[in-house]
């Protein structure tokens, strides 16, 4: 009786010592440097946004966040590392529309649910669109456009930068709107395409803001309405596809950050609260305006909601189409 006593003690003695590092690491959260993941190569929009936020994070948090860039596989790659990750503040992602919302219906196996693998920590913003066309296009408003579209005996081109990017589905998603067939012509990149466009190859495509803006302005190239619910502060006398009577098409580049499923809640909210308050800042609102993105600040419960009303829309229409990456 005796012995098993002791075993019992032991055992209740040891699950404690076994649960105390979890706490530890909770209160005394961070000790030393987190590693943020960005699952596209350097320079793009994804690690403008990381960047955007991490330095004042790190600074409120008293440890570097070390910017870590893991392409390949459409973000897929990266994304299924962070989701293998040890769930201990220590490793954390940049989350992202096309890894989030469309590769989960896109590839047959991307190796992780957005929705049970991950803890949301919060958004950074949203990144519009711009519906670009070529100048020698005869049309220089949406309803001119629509117009001109269902007048085509065969369906209007328009380019993107790939196959399953937001760029593409964006088309495909116009064309049920303004109920005319488009087709689809994709690039290797946005580089390309925007060759094709101004040179007037193609007629038109969706592009982001900061890759647009200067040849809008320049007028090698004309902006008909930007895909947010509202004007951009960037290109304030532009209208939204709503004021051009389709109220319904919304799409936006969103960018969040996540920590694998299991992270403890105490670290979850310190990193909600450093993210918020970075966003919050003069210094990351005026880099969000250069990318054309507005801030959007909030709980780790709307970014979870937000996630699953995304992955909803874009799901549902990779699948209408039945698309396929490899």
């Amino acid at each position: 009786m005796r012995c098993s006593l002791r075993i019992l003690a032991a055992l209740c003695l040891t699950a404690v010592i076994v649960g105390l590092p979890q706490a530890a690491r909770a209160d005394d959260y961070p000790n030393h440097p987190i590693t943020l993941i960005v699952p596209f190569p350097p320079g793009g929009s994804t690690t403008v946004m990381a960047r955007n936020v991490a330095d004042k994070m790190a600074a409120a948090l008293g440890q570097s966040i070390v910017v870590e860039n893991r392409a390949g596989a459409g973000g897929t790659i990266g994304t299924r590392s962070a989701a293998k990750a040890a769930p201990d503040g220590y490793t954390i992602l940049l989350s992202y529309t096309g890894t989030f919302s469309i590769a989960p219906a896109a590839y047959a196996n991307p190796g992780y649910d957005p929705r049970k693998d991950f803890a949301p920590i919060g958004m950074i913003g949203a990144a519009p669109n711009l519906l670009v066309i070529t100048p020698s296009l005869p049309v220089k408003s949406m309803a001119e456009l629509i117009k001109y579209a269902k007048a085509q005996t065969s369906p209007m081109q328009y380019g993107s930068p790939g196959v399953g990017t937001v760029n593409h589905l964006a088309g495909e998603m116009l064309a049920k709107e303004i109920g005319a067939p488009l087709l689809h012509i994709p690039y290797k990149g946005n580089g390309p395409a925007l060759g094709d466009l101004i040179g007037g190859h193609i007629p038109m495509m969706f592009m982001p803001i900061p890759a647009a803006i200067g040849n809008v302005k320049a007028g090698t190239l004309r902006a008909l309405a930007v895909s947010s619910p509202k004007r951009s502060s960037v290109l304030p006398d532009l209208p939204t596809f709503a004021e051009a009577g389709l109220p319904s098409f919304d799409v936006a580049l969103r960018y969040g950050l996540v920590a694998p499923a299991g992270t403890p809640r105490p670290i979850i909210e310190r990193l909600n609260k450093e993210l918020n308050a970075a966003i919050a800042s003069d210094e990351v609102q005026k880099r969000l305006a250069t990318e054309g993105a507005d801030a959007l600040p909030g709980t780790p419960e709307a970014y979870a909601a937000d996630i699953d009303k995304e992955e909803t829309k874009w799901g549902a229409l990779v699948r209408k189409l039945k698309l396929k990456v490899e």
